[in-house]
């Protein structure tokens, strides 16, 4: 299934995409697509409705993030080697965590602002992982029974803050607007194997990103098993895995970074595309 959430910020409405790239609405269903809606018994139930039978969304109506009541928004960086190579740092021997603010996250197709005085915010194309399930001390090997389903995630990053002030990189991570998540959830059953989707991103047209999950330094199982070692992980949060080479901060032999008036769009194959707008913080 692919899972969504539509209509005016803060006031979405729960929903579906149906085979024929429609959206159904749930509304009637669920109340949200979050934690609740997103167990395994919860998934089953929705399996178990005919799409036909749901009435159909009219219009064009703005996409919101894909998952509702986000209580942990989860990421690892350097999880690429390449990545790993242009920002000049070393392979992790063990994934590095960090965390985006939940005031941060947006829709698929919301605008990106770019912050007061900001020269150097920066984009990156990242496979999210949507937990299912309370994970707590999960083995590697069942880990991927916690995970609910996937989606697109740009982990937009000010990397001055990031890098160049002291402290945390959470400061450039966490600016509003720089998580947006979606179109939809889809679900585990519907993506064969995680660890194998192409993923790219385009700034104006040119293409920066273009790489593959099969590339991670950590897979899926890996960081779901070791997040749940240091902390429970809960139906609804998010999990952002890292992205592959091309972000701008790489660019040889000059760095490039977003300005306001852009577009950036960015994909996951299977898990659908994301196009943003860059404007310029008031």
């Amino acid at each position: 299934m692919k899972l969504l959430r539509y209509g005016p910020k803060d006031q979405e409405k729960p929903g579906l995409l149906d085979a024929q790239g429609k959206i159904r609405d749930l509304s009637k269903v669920v109340g949200d697509i979050d934690g609740s809606t997103l167990t395994d018994a919860a998934l089953g139930e929705l399996r178990a409705i005919d799409p036909a039978s749901l009435p159909v969304v009219e219009g064009n109506p703005r996409i919101g993030p894909c998952v509702g009541k986000i209580g942990k928004f989860v990421c690892i960086g350097l999880n690429y080697a390449d990545h790993a190579a242009e920002s000049n740092l070393p392979v992790p021997s063990e994934p590095v965590v960090f965390n985006k603010w939940t005031s941060a996250i947006v829709g698929p197709n919301d605008g990106i602002e770019i912050p007061r005085g900001s020269k150097k915010t920066d984009w990156e194309v990242e496979l999210g992982v949507v937990i299912g399930k309370e994970a707590k001390y999960v083995d590697e090997a069942n880990a991927l029974d916690y995970v609910a389903g996937y989606c697109v995630i740009n982990d937009v990053s000010e990397r001055e803050w990031q890098i160049e002030r002291a402290g945390q990189w959470d400061k450039g991570k966490g600016f509003d607007t720089f998580g947006p998540i979606g179109p939809w959830v889809v679900t585990r059953d519907e993506v064969a194997d995680p660890q194998n989707l192409k993923l790219w991103l385009e700034v104006d047209g040119h293409r920066y990103q273009n790489g593959s999950t099969k590339t991670m330094v950590f897979g899926v199982a890996k960081l779901v098993s070791y997040l749940s070692q240091c902390m429970s992980l809960q139906p609804g949060d998010v999990i952002s895995t890292g992205t592959p080479p091309g972000v701008g901060m790489g660019v040889k032999p000059e760095a490039v970074y977003l300005k306001p008036g852009q577009t950036v769009k960015l994909g996951i194959e299977g898990l659908g595309e994301q196009q943003q707008k860059t404007y310029a913080a008031e």
